[in-house]
Order: C-alpha cells, then sequence, then structure tokens
C-alpha cells in the first residue's frame, strides 16, 4: 500500500493522517496533547528559537513529527508523499529556515541585512528537511501574507466560505485566530492574537480538547456539564450547582471531569452571564468561581485571561467591517473552523462576542488546516491553485498591529471585560471615534453543523494521542547548588534537578514549559545562573 501523510501544525498542538493513496481513504489518525516547544503562543515560540537557536527548534518540531508517525502505525518506506499546513511560523521552524522577518519589524529586518522570505507554494524532498526516513515528496502550500500562513489559505478554501452569498465572516478559532470577511466579490483577511485561553489554556484547571474536557454547559433542570469521552464526542457529565459544585444529578460521565477545554470556558463565561452568576468583572459566589463537576472550577482571573480573548476575537471582526465600509448588521453568515469552532456552542460563541450578535446564519466545519494538507497529499496538481489565491489575497490583508481601529476598539473590549465597563459606555466611546456601534441586540441564529467532530474520519485504525510530546532539555549551568527552588516555583512542574557526580544538572519538559511567556525559573535563581538560553538536548 502506498501511504501519504497529512500534517497539521498548530499553535497548540499537532495532527496528523495517514491516508492510502489508491484509495484516497484515511488509515489512521494522530494528535498531540501540546506542542513540543516550550510557550503557549507564537510569539513565545518565535523567542525561543530566537534565543535558543532555530535548529533546536526545527529539532523539537522533528521529534514530535517522528512520533506523530509512528503512533500513526505506518511503514515509513510507504510514504510517497507528504503534505503540511499551518502558520508560518511553525513551518518554517519545520523547515529550518529563516524565522527573523516573522519576529521583527519590516524596518529592523531591513536594517540589519534579514532576507525576507516571500513563503510562496513549494515541493522539495523531505530528507531536505530532516525528516531522513522518508524517500517522500514534501508539499507545502503558500502563505497569504508575511505572518498569515497556509493555515489562513485553508480556512477559505475548505470552509465553503468561498461560495457564500452575502456578507460572510469565517474565523478559525485558535490561540492566533485567523479570520476573512466577504463582500460581493472582494475579500478581506486578518489575524487576531487571541491568546491561549480561546483553546483551554493559561486557564487554572484549563486543558486542550480531549478525553475528560467539560466542553460544553446546557440547561437541564439545572446546568449539566458535557465532558469528552475517548472517542471525542460530549456525553453528559453531571448537573450541577455552579455556586458550590453539588451534584444534583450524575451523568453518564460522573467522575471523568478532568479540567475545562476551551469550549467549555466559552460555556461558563456565557451561562454565567446570562444566569447572573457573572457581573463583569465578578463572580457571584462566595468563593469567586464557578464550580464545574469533579472539582474543576473557573475563577476570575480565567474571566479575565478568557476576556483577552473574546475581546480580540470582536475587535477583529469589527475592523473588518469598518475596513469594508459595512455594518456587521449587514452579516448574512459565518463560519467556525478549528476545533474550537467545531466544538463551541455558536449560541453561547455569540453571547461572548466570538460571533456576531447580527449573524442570522453558523456553519460549523472543522479542522480545514489538516483537510487541506489531505486534500494536497491526494492531489498535488492543487498547489498551483492555491498559489493563485494566496497571490490573490495577499494584497488585501488587514494589520491588526497597526490598525488604529483595531486598537481603539481592544481598548474598550478591556474595559469591558476587566473593569466592567457598561456595553452602552462602549458603544459611546465607539461613537466618539468613528466607529460603528456594537448591535446590543441577539438575532436567532441558524446553526448548521457540517461535521460531527473537528476531525470527522479517523481511519480505521482509529485515534491516537500523544501527551508526551516533547523532548528532554539540560542545563548544565556552572554554580548550581541543587537548591531545587525553580523545581518548587515552576509553575507547571517541569522542572527537575539531577545530580551528575559533583555537579547538578537541571532538565525542563519542553512541551509542560511555559518558556519566555513565564521565565520564573531564572528569576527565583538565587545563584542567578538559570540560562533559559543555554539550554540543549539532554542526550
Amino acid at each position: 500500500m502506498e501511504t501519504g501523510i497529512a500534517l497539521d501544525l498548530g499553535t497548540s498542538g499537532f495532527r496528523a493522517q495517514c491516508l492510502d493513496l489508491r484509495e484516497e481513504e484515511v488509515v489512521s489518525t494522530a494528535i498531540t496533547m501540546g506542542h513540543p516547544l516550550p510557550g503557549a503562543n507564537v510569539m513565545d515560540h518565535l523567542h525561543f528559537a530566537i534565543e535558543c537557536g532555530k535548529e533546536l527548534a526545527h529539532h523539537l518540531i522533528l521529534s514530535a513529527v517522528y512520533k506523530l508517525l509512528r503512533a500513526l502505525e505506518v511503514d515509513a518506506k510507504s510514504i510517497k508523499r507528504m503534505a503540511v499546513c499551518g502558520n508560518p511560523i511553525q513551518l518554517s521552524l519545520l523547515q529550518n529556515e529563516e524565522i527573523r522577518d516573522l519576529a521583527y519589524s519590516e524596518d529592523f529586518v531591513k536594517r540589519h541585512g534579514i532576507t525576507a522570505l516571500e513563503r510562496d507554494g513549494k515541493v522539495l524532498a523531505a530528507e531536505k528537511i530532516g525528516l531522513k526516513i522518508l524517500n517522500a515528496e514534501l508539499y507545502v502550500p503558500p502563505a497569504v501574507k508575511h505572518a498569515i500562513g497556509a493555515d489562513s489559505l485553508a480556512m477559505v478554501v475548505k470552509s465553503g466560505f468561498l461560495n457564500a452569498k452575502g456578507p460572510t465572516l469565517v474565523t478559525d478559532y485558535g490561540t492566533n485566530a485567523q479570520m476573512a470577511l466577504k463582500v460581493k466579490d472582494e475579500i478581506i483577511t486578518g489575524s487576531a492574537a487571541a491568546g491561549p485561553a480561546i483553546e483551554g489554556q493559561q486557564i487554572e484547571q484549563g486543558m486542550l480538547a480531549a478525553p475528560g474536557a467539560i466542553s460544553d454547559l446546557r440547561f437541564d433542570f439545572g446546568w449539566r456539564c458535557y465532558v469528552l469521552d475517548d472517542e471525542m464526542f460530549s456525553k453528559p457529565g453531571d448537573i450541577v450547582d455552579l455556586r458550590n459544585g453539588h451534584a444534583k444529578e450524575k451523568g453518564l460521565m460522573h467522575g471523568k471531569a478532568k479540567g475545562v477545554t476551551g469550549t467549555g470556558v466559552v460555556a461558563t463565561v456565557a451561562i454565567g452571564l446570562l444566569s447572573g452568576l457573572i457581573s463583569l468583572p465578578r463572580i457571584n459566589s462566595h468563593t469567586h468561581k464557578l464550580h464545574l463537576q469533579d472539582g474543576v472550577t473557573f475563577t476570575e482571573d480565567d474571566l479575565k485571561e478568557a476576556g483577552k480573548a473574546f475581546g480580540a476575537i470582536r475587535a477583529g471582526h469589527l475592523t473588518m467591517a469598518e475596513h469594508l465600509g459595512i455594518s456587521l448588521e449587514e452579516l448574512s453568515s459565518m463560519y467556525m473552523a478549528g476545533a474550537s469552532g467545531t466544538y463551541v456552542d455558536p449560541v453561547k460563541a455569540q453571547v461572548v462576542g466570538m460571533v456576531p450578535l447580527t449573524a442570522r446564519t453558523a456553519y460549523q466545519v472543522g479542522n480545514t488546516s489538516l483537510a487541506l494538507a489531505g486534500d494536497l497529499v491526494k492531489d498535488p496538481e492543487i498547489l498551483d491553485y492555491l498559489q493563485k489565491l494566496a497571490e490573490e489575497l495577499r494584497p488585501k490583508h488587514v494589520m491588526f498591529a497597526t490598525s488604529e481601529v483595531f486598537k481603539n476598539v481592544y481598548v474598550q473590549e478591556l474595559a469591558y471585560w476587566n473593569e466592567g465597563m457598561p456595553l452602552s459606555k462602549y458603544n459611546e466611546l465607539l461613537g466618539m471615534l468613528g466607529i460603528q456601534r456594537l448591535s446590543v441586540k441577539r438575532s436567532e441564529l441558524e446553526v448548521k453543523r457540517i461535521v460531527e467532530r473537528d476531525i470527522p474520519v479517523i481511519g480505521k485504525k482509529g485515534l491516537r494521542i500523544l501527551r508526551d510530546v516533547g523532548t528532554t532539555l539540560l542545563g548544565k549551568f556552572d554554580g548550581c547548588t541543587g537548591c531545587n527552588i525553580c523545581v518548587m516555583k515552576c509553575p507547571k512542574r517541569a522542572i527537575k534537578i539531577v545530580e551528575a557526580g559533583d555537579r547538578y544538572h537541571v532538565t525542563v519538559e519542553s512541551h509542560v514549559c511555559n518558556g519566555f511567556g513565564c521565565l520564573k525559573c531564572v528569576s527565583v535563581c538565587p545563584a542567578k545562573v538559570f540560562r533559559f538560553n543555554e539550554l540543549g538536548i539532554a542526550c
């Protein structure tokens, strides 16, 4: 059997599928729980690669890909083609190519003689990027523009967005939320740094979508939690009193909840707002927490973290509408991509601002990045079409980082979520800035769930979940006393001290560590010898 491999390199984790090329069907699927690089977002990954070396980052990503190939139970000799999709940072690190043009301003790049890559579509030998066990061609789709990658292209192509009638939005809900707006024949793209809360990270008891994750809350004569089972389907859990966690009725998934994922965060905030249990920025319970099943809680700090993500997405949508000169009142449909976009309740997403209140139809379309990689594996000739489409979209990208509209709207979002500023005041301030006001009346939303799971077909061999996707990093720091303070203060429990003769070495689990977004280990070291940028591979 000749096989192909489809890869989606996401910010929060990787997805892979093995396909039978003759039958054009999926054989097996594997996903990672987390990213092999330290950190929770693309900026953390960039920072790590620049400070610790892109060769080290490249090694960690290759190692994760090899683990996925083993999990897929595929014979390396049978692999003839591989296609990889994702944002430019992940794809550049996989190929061990220049990343500084993604990290710094255009002026900095020019002044320091850094070559800014075009990141067009390409075909190359897999062994040339370090996948030495493969005698296969690797297909890389083009980026839309600079930091807007092939995953954005996949979102536009595979969602159905291009064929939609009327003003239409599409968003791939992730740590870096990709979005596009179509009005008649004009399409613009954008990207908002929503942050990790949208996928259940940086939440005290948050987790990525995996078995045991609370994914939703629904009213069933009380608030019933829904928990992902071993096949990633959402099943009924306990009916709980959100003020104290008391289980009023035990459900099918009683005792199975391990944490709350991004869709569960959306549901918790939405239900809190609708029920009066949340009065921004406070949670109205004696513990200042909302209590889900099996001891899983949601705190006021979690609420603030979630608000940053919701606010960035809503600010992005409003900015794009202003850019094309339309009112969000004119919006006809919303396409929702990615795991979060597939599993979240669109109505609850409206409540928190992830879907405009004025949208009339929501389509949930699954993991478009992996789907596009699968298409490329089956039909490599579509690479030319993707390149042409990317070139058409490049001049029409809106940079939120330099958009005054985005900055002004996001300031109001922070005040709304973190300070409890009333929506009436929010709209008043937008009006003073010459920006359209948000609707306060929610349309009745028709939900069309195109797929049941973000990865609709997992293949006859089923789904494999990799929790240990990273690599152990080693630090040999002269002067380390083995005091264990870095171990005790690490918020992710990623560090260990090991004796090496008359010295002490430090080990860090790369996929657990928060990386340059934390550096608690560096700040608490009493000997001031912990240097994160000197970590290397533990032999």
